[in-house]
């Protein structure tokens, strides 16, 4: 997940994503910076959409469930 983040907002910024596990549940809480926000979320929240997607299809091949919040 942290490649696809640095892929839309760039290398450079801070990225940090926080692992917890709840209930058989892993969440994985993504945190940027305010001005990178936007370009997280999207407009209508399009692009949070999509990374929520693929990090569950990703999850789904190891027979996992995973969560994303944006934080």
């Amino acid at each position: 997940m942290h490649d696809i983040v640095a892929a839309i907002i760039g290398d450079d910024a801070k990225i940090d994503i926080n692992e917890k596990e709840k209930e058989g549940t892993i969440i994985l809480e993504l945190s940027v910076d305010k001005e990178n926000m936007g370009k997280v979320i999207g407009r209508k929240g399009k692009i949070a959409k999509a990374i929520r997607v693929l990090v569950k299809a990703c999850a789904s091949e190891a027979n996992k469930k995973v969560t994303v919040d944006i934080v």
